[in-house]
């Protein structure tokens, strides 16, 4: 199952005892799913979900006291999933004027009328409807952060949109040509818009997923970055290596001081350590302290003879 439908069946599932919540959440699913025709006499919703289906009967039923039709239909979006068709056949043009989608004389409203969304539970309760209706969500455990909800007018949109930024969710509106997509990125704000929602099921698998995530991430960069000092360690000894290699060659160890034999020693010895760990395998078998510090003003020492030596041996070399 997938997290948009766990999130789907969780909030499809919520009891919900005030009429007006009932009416809000309706509306929302209706403005954004009902493909309107003045001249049609049937209210039709489509969705892929039994378990909002059964939600809109029993909605529908409870609030106008009718009766709702029902049925299955083939899905033609390249899915194996039926189709559940929701179809009233009565009072359709008080239903559509109560939820907000039309007015007194059938013309579509852009936005509900101010009682829909009247009260922070009537906002909520709007909101779930419209994430039932057209709303998805990446699972956290398997992809980028990212929920979505596609709706096809543009005003219903943007008041969509300003919703959710009341509480600061900072959603972002997007036109994809054939509707528009508001869309919220952040962790922290999915997670929250969540709750606003009432998944709060969703919520415990959306933040232990996150804690997952980024306990991954840390670990990874502390790998990473391990991984980059390991290198840094290698290839600082092989370059040591190297000026040890060309002084022996060329003038000899007799020609340098006691204090640089003894690192050429260690370092020849020891070349996978770090000049911290170097520094301190030194002083404890020797019995003489050399910080970090020392030992490295005693390599780059090394470093400059060996250059020197590239520049006035290595050059005659060449020439011969």
């Amino acid at each position: 199952m997938s997290f948009s439908k766990m999130v789907k069946n969780e909030i499809a599932s919520l009891e919900v005892i005030e009429r007006n919540e009932k009416i809000a959440e309706l509306s929302a699913f209706v403005r954004n799913n009902l493909d309107y025709n003045k001249e049609k006499k049937a209210i039709e919703l489509l969705t892929e979900n039994e378990v909002i289906a059964r939600r809109l009967y029993n909605f529908f039923n409870e609030c106008y006291e009718i009766m709702v039709q029902v049925t299955t239909v083939e899905n033609l979006n390249f899915s194996k999933n039926l189709l559940y068709l929701i179809t009233i056949n009565d009072k359709q043009e008080l239903i559509l004027q109560d939820l907000a989608v039309v007015d007194k004389h059938g013309v579509k409203l852009s936005i509900p009328s101010l009682y829909i969304v009247g009260g922070d539970e009537e906002i909520r309760a709007y909101l779930r409807g419209c994430f039932l209706s057209c709303g998805s969500i990446n699972d956290p455990k398997q992809s980028r952060y990212h929920m979505e909800m596609v709706i096809n007018d543009p005003d219903e949109a943007i008041f969509i949109q300003k919703l959710l930024n009341n509480y600061e969710f900072n959603a972002k509106l997007l036109n994809r040509g054939k509707g528009y997509m508001v869309y919220i990125k952040e962790a922290d704000k999915i997670s929250d818009f969540l709750r606003l929602i009432k998944a709060y099921q969703a919520v415990l698998y959306f933040e232990n997923a996150r804690v997952y995530r980024d306990q991954k991430n840390r670990l990874n960069r502390l790998n990473n970055c391990e991984q980059a000092n390991v290198d840094r360690v290698i290839e600082t000894a092989e370059e040591q290596l190297k000026n040890i290699s060309l002084i022996k060659e060329y003038i000899g160890l007799k020609a340098l001081d006691d204090k640089l034999k003894e690192v050429i020693k260690y370092r020849e010895k020891y070349p996978e350590l770090s000049l911290q760990e170097l520094s301190e395998v030194i002083s404890l078998e020797t019995g003489k302290k050399i910080t970090k510090s020392g030992l490295n003003h005693r390599f780059r020492k090394i470093s400059m003879i060996a250059n020197d030596l590239k520049d006035k041996i290595l050059p005659q070399k060449n020439e011969n």
